[in-house]
């Protein structure tokens, strides 16, 4: 088991409400558990966010050697990319 170090954190107090209803409900068996999952969330979904920008970094890289694309109607490609956005953001919101 790695070594454990107990630091101290402040929630605002809707946070910490949600924190203690899930322990309340049988989610986790401590504060402690519930704070540790989140934790691992966060760090599963920054470590995605950097392989994400790591393909696009890839993709770019392969795009510019690649040569001209030839001309872009930049009108419909911001239509497009607003499309996806909204998209994106209604998927979040779910």
């Amino acid at each position: 088991m790695a070594q454990i170090e107990r630091m101290t954190v402040v929630f605002p107090e809707p946070m910490a409400s949600q924190i203690r209803a899930a322990v309340e409900a049988g989610e986790y068996a401590s504060t402690s558990e519930a704070v540790r999952d989140a934790v691992r969330l966060w760090s599963d979904r920054r470590q995605l966010r950097a392989q994400d920008l790591d393909r696009l970094q890839q993709a770019w890289d392969a795009g510019k050697a690649s040569g001209s694309a030839g001309e872009v109607d930049f009108k419909a490609l911001r239509q497009e990319a607003r499309q996806r956005l909204a998209a994106s953001h209604n998927d979040r919101e779910r």
